[in-house]
């Protein structure tokens, strides 16, 4: 939908906790910005965390020392910088002020930082002259309450310098202390991805999908997707599975597999959940095209979006979320609109959703179509670009960004 030029000559430095092929919702964000931002004439470099000792692998639970290496992911510079130890969330980047120094010292616009993310917010506080600084505020801290009080003033002191802070939703404003208190300076960012990959499989998406329908074996399949954590709700899917039919599929890693492999086991659904792991790409997009519906079932604020939503809603599957108090999640993922949503923790009204998938004849299907078209006009990666540049410039004093005809969106839909 954009002019090739809209991001001509602006050169963007973005900030994040770690990067491609490590997992999660923000690095997989970052990742998308940047590219769709260089794709519309940006100049584009991120300065990270090294997740792994061999920069390889998709797990950033820390394991040991790692080194500083420089990479490209096509037109975007990326820069992992090594650690020598992560306490607290805090990692310790001896190479940080070299590489920060030598990034700003190429020449930067814009200075866009992806939080909660201690390491940087310490580091561009004792910055004295920065260009201007955008924050994205993916959650704000819930469950480390001692850290998090302690880190608070330093927080404040970045935002009070940046020229923006980005919300994923005006949904999240609301309960967020720290956002309220800025209000003035705080814009909506929706999260997009590119949507090619869902809407149209290829043939190794196709294959993966025929494998995950001969395991369902013509019952329904269920889809979790996401690091196993606390917020992610997986013990209340856990006890829905027992009030419904089928098979839950269990896409991710993270700390609580174990404990959760052992309610599997006390809940008596042990042989119908499959402990699937981090899946390919392509592996993964087959399982959503598969599946009857995704279980989203976060159960706090720290889940403020849920990108693996917007995968699902392309692939044109129903969502089955939770409302969250001043959360995103509810409102990327409607009611009885491109899914259903059911209260917090709540494995009852999570199970009876979900036969209402299977009993109601067109809800599952109907559902389905429109949240294909939510994604495909909300939470495309160009538009989110776009958007993003408008607010760089908007925030600079210059011109917005020339919009093209949707020429993206036509062959999306297949119209060209």
């Amino acid at each position: 939908m954009n002019a090739p030029s809209a991001g001509a000559g602006l050169r963007v430095l973005h900030l994040g906790k770690f990067y491609p092929p490590a997992s999660g919702g923000m690095e997989a964000h970052v990742q998308t910005l940047a590219r769709a931002q260089a794709a519309l004439g940006a100049q584009v470099e991120v300065l990270c965390a090294n997740h792994a000792a061999d920069g390889a692998g998709t797990s950033h639970e820390f394991q040991g020392r790692s080194p500083t290496c420089e990479t490209w992911d096509g037109p975007v510079r990326v820069t992992r910088l090594g650690r020598l130890a992560s306490v607290a969330r805090m990692d310790a980047m001896p190479d940080l002020p070299r590489m920060l120094g030598r990034a700003l010292s190429r020449g930067v616009d814009i200075v866009h930082l992806h939080t909660p993310n201690p390491t940087w917010v310490l580091a561009l506080d004792v910055v004295r002259r920065l260009p201007p600084v955008f924050i994205t505020h993916h959650s704000d801290v819930i469950r480390q309450r001692v850290a998090g009080a302690l880190f608070k003033p330093f927080e404040a002191l970045l935002y009070a310098r940046a020229r923006r802070v980005l919300a994923t939703s005006e949904a999240y404003v609301s309960g967020s202390p720290l956002l309220r208190a800025f209000r003035g300076k705080v814009r909506a960012l929706p999260l997009g991805l590119d949507l090619a990959p869902y809407l149209h499989p290829c043939a190794a998406a196709r294959e993966a999908e025929a494998h995950w329908r001969a395991q369902a074996a013509g019952a329904p399949l269920w889809l979790m997707v996401g690091r196993l954590v606390y917020y992610k709700g997986l013990f209340t899917a856990l006890q829905a599975l027992r009030r419904v039919p089928g098979r839950l599929v269990v896409v991710g890693q993270g700390p609580l597999e174990a404990e959760a492999r052992r309610r599997a086991r006390a809940l008596g659904v042990a042989d119908r959940v499959t402990w699937a792991g981090y899946l390919p790409p392509d592996s993964l997009v087959g399982a959503l095209h598969a599946a009857t519906a995704l279980w989203f079932c976060g159960n706090a604020r720290s889940e403020a979006y849920g990108l693996s939503q917007v995968e699902a809603m392309a692939s044109g599957l129903p969502v089955l979320n939770t409302a969250i108090p001043h959360s995103g999640v509810a409102w990327v993922s409607l009611h009885e609109q491109t899914g259903l949503t059911v209260p917090v923790g709540d494995a009852e009204a999570l199970a009876a959703a979900a036969r209402r998938l299977l009993e109601e004849p067109g809800l599952a299907q109907r559902l389905g179509r429109e949240a294909r078209e939510r994604a495909v006009a909300e939470f495309r990666h160009d538009v989110m670009a776009w958007r993003s540049l408008s607010l760089y410039s908007e925030a600079l004093g210059r011109p917005a960004p020339v919009m093209a005809p949707d020429v993206a969106l036509l062959r999306l839909t297949g119209s060209v």
